[in-house]
């Protein structure tokens, strides 16, 4: 599954929230579950960026951000984020549509 996190920072904010983003990855990297993250600014609109993840399931996510460590560096971070669904299935783990 994979995990897709946006948010709105005004360009000259970014530098300070790229740093805070960077410790939440790395402390989220940590734990049992994690597969890969990356991140990225959009190209038609640079206040946005965002936040990919991939995990082994579901449950791997959600227990990931209950540890003291993540709650701390990360959980206060993704808490700014814009307000939208963010944890997707893969396709592929579907059957096919009809």
């Amino acid at each position: 599954m994979f995990v897709v996190i946006r948010f709105r920072v005004e360009e000259a904010a970014q530098p300070e929230f790229v740093v805070r983003l960077e410790t939440a990855v790395e402390v989220l990297s940590r734990q049992k579950g994690f597969v890969a993250a990356r991140t990225g600014r959009n190209a038609d609109d640079p206040e946005l960026l965002a936040l990919s993840m991939e995990w082994e399931n579901i449950g791997s996510y959600r227990r990931a951000l209950s540890p003291y460590e993540v709650k701390v560096a990360a959980v206060p971070l993704l808490s700014e984020a814009i307000d939208e669904p963010t944890a997707y299935d893969d396709l592929h783990d579907f059957a096919p549509l009809r």
